[in-house]
């Protein structure tokens, strides 16, 4: 156990705070836990915690699916795109964003600008046990959703892989011990993370 994992693991006779210096971007495929991830670890880290589809929903007064359905995934993107650099120009928080946000150029360079990305990396088989009885997923709505799956995954990893930093996702892992995990990476980065003891 180094200095930072004793520090932490007193936390109750040694409280600690963090002071956040960038807002923190979780990316990653469907499934990956960006959404509990992210809402944990806003409140270990005491900042907002922030969706950029709900973000969408809310400004669009639709679901995700009903968008992607009316409007098509060419109109989504750009919305998103929009959402995403309103977001980072807000308060420093957790902001949890959709599985193909990251796959955009520009979303990537302003990402990487004004925040920093973390790549909750899980494998296809635990993505595909978390949203499989799932109806929320519009590009899942086809005859064999877990090809699908498998598909956008092949495509998309190498883009997660250019994260600034990368957390694996396991099974074994409660979303405590995700949180512990991305907490730890981002100790790592003092321009993105402070630790103080009380």
């Amino acid at each position: 156990m180094n200095e930072i994992e004793r520090t932490i693991a007193d936390g109750a006779n040694n409280p600690v705070s963090y002071s956040l210096k960038k807002t923190v971007v979780m990316v990653g495929m469907m499934g990956a836990g960006k959404t509990a991830v992210g809402r944990a670890l806003a409140q270990r880290l005491d900042v907002a915690f922030l969706d950029s589809d709900a973000e969408i929903e809310t400004a669009a007064n639709r679901t995700v699916p009903e968008i992607f359905e009316r409007d098509g995934e060419p109109f989504f993107r750009a919305k998103e795109t929009q959402v995403i650099e309103r977001l980072l120009e807000e308060k420093r928080c957790v902001l949890s964003t959709g599985g193909g946000a990251f796959l955009s150029d520009k979303n990537r360079a302003n990402i990487s600008t004004k925040g920093v990305s973390v790549w909750l990396n899980a494998d296809l088989e635990l993505l595909w046990s978390r949203v499989r009885n799932k109806d929320t997923r519009p590009l899942l709505r086809t005859s064999d959703p877990k090809a699908t799956l498998r598909s956008i995954y092949e495509q998309r990893v190498p883009t997660y892989a250019l994260a600034d930093m990368t957390v694996v996702s396991d099974d074994d892992y409660s979303i405590e011990d995700m949180v512990d995990n991305v907490v730890d990476a981002l100790i790592a980065r003092p321009d993105v993370l402070e630790v103080h003891n009380a």
